[in-house]
């Protein structure tokens, strides 16, 4: 074994050596390693949570024909720096009536939720961080205390408008949760395991997303609605709530809420590019070096983070009410029945070949997808009709 294959062991080894060798316990030396390690960790998920704000920032002036950042640093890559010293300088202030635990407390939970997702992600086939048999389930453990970080932002407060979109906000993830939860175990079922680099592994001769093109369309859909991104970002309806659940948070605290948003996208994008389009595994590349394989993986999980703003800066925002009845009455049944279809058609192809397996599952998905959408025609058709024949009742009267 060498740096090269093998480099966080080599190098964990390598400082346990050094620890034990000053007189330290060996166990406590090990603990001492895998600190290091997480810090390690977070400090590079922090320095490209910075370099997000840049890309996004440029991004999005592209789509609206725009420099952006330009000033400071050649193409602006200073500027989010600059940001940073703005925020860290800026007034910390806290309401008067806040309940200042649970206020401060807030933020830091916020961030925490994203990066403890990251201890089961694995970044290639010898970093694979916590191998947990039930590393699916963890995803959707460690998004419920982005869920309460968000509702206790807003009802400490004491702002009513922050209140309000605590409550669009958190109303918005309880009701995505449960397409995206559905998704979740449609790769679940490919692999035969929960354990994220199972799934990974089981991905070498064919990606999910071609098995399952409709469940990776859902999957997307739920998690930018987890996000609260456009068009889902009802918490930040300008014109009735301004920022929503963090308007009274000033400098850091409101930076925090706002790095872990960019972070939380490409954390995001990354699961999709693991659950449906193989993760760190790229025709064998992989295998070449660890570092390779960590390129792949990031590659993937930023195409990831740049659909989810192409999603964003293109569509518009929709009404609180439109959004919850397009999850509870389309978005949940399809991801149900796209489920059980997709747990039947492989109960019935169990053994055939390749070919066929995977054939018989894009067909089912084209199935689903167009049942689905007529379905939704003739809704839409009955209802612009009833709309229609009102119309013409009121303008008959007059």
């Amino acid at each position: 074994m060498n740096f090269w294959t093998d480099p966080l062991k080599v190098a964990a080894d390598w400082l346990q050596g050094v620890f034990t060798s000053w007189g330290m316990n060996e166990v406590f030396a090990h603990v001492l390693v895998a600190f290091l390690g997480v810090l390690l960790l977070i400090t590079i998920l922090m320095v490209i949570d910075i370099f997000l704000v840049w890309i996004e920032r440029k991004v999005v002036a592209r789509f609206q024909d725009r420099i952006g950042p330009n000033r400071l640093g050649p193409f602006g890559l200073i500027q989010p720096f600059a940001d940073i010293i703005k925020l860290i300088i800026k007034e910390d202030t806290t309401p008067a009536g806040a309940d200042k635990v649970v206020y401060n407390l807030a933020p830091i939970l916020s961030m925490m939720s994203v990066l403890i997702i990251w201890s089961v992600v694995p970044i290639a086939p010898v970093i694979l961080s916590v191998n947990l048999n039930v590393g699916v389930l963890f995803l959707i453990a460690a998004g419920a205390i982005g869920t309460l970080s968000i509702i206790m932002a807003g009802w400490s407060s004491n702002n009513k408008f922050a209140l309000i979109g605590a409550f669009r906000q958190v109303a918005m993830m309880v009701a995505f949760e449960v397409p995206m939860l559905a998704m979740l175990l449609i790769p679940t079922i490919f692999a035969g395991s929960m354990n994220m680099n199972d799934i990974i592994q089981a991905q070498g001769g064919l990606w999910y997303f071609v098995l399952s093109p409709l469940g990776a369309l859902i999957f997307l859909v739920a998690i930018i609605a987890e996000l609260g991104r456009a068009p889902f970002d009802l918490s930040e309806g300008e014109s009735e709530l301004v920022a929503g659940f963090n308007i009274e948070y000033s400098g850091m605290k409101f930076g925090m809420f706002y790095a872990g948003e960019l972070l939380h996208a490409m954390t995001f994008g990354g699961i999709w590019g693991i659950l449906f389009f193989g993760g760190y595994r790229f025709f064998g590349l992989e295998q070449v070096s660890p570092f390779l394989a960590i390129a792949i993986f990031l590659f993937k999980a930023l195409l990831g983070y740049w659909v989810i703003m192409w999603v964003k800066y293109t569509m518009m925002r929709i009404r609180i009410d439109q959004m919850l009845v397009f999850n509870w009455v389309f978005l949940t049944p399809l991801s149900f029945a796209l489920l059980m279809v997709t747990a039947l058609m492989n109960a019935l192809l169990q053994g055939a070949p390749v070919w066929l397996y995977a054939a018989g599952m894009f067909l089912s998905n084209v199935v689903v997808a167009w049942i689905a959408l007529e379905v939704a025609r003739s809704v839409s058709r009955k209802e612009r009709q009833k709309v229609e024949g009102v119309a013409q009742v009121a303008e008959a009267h007059h």
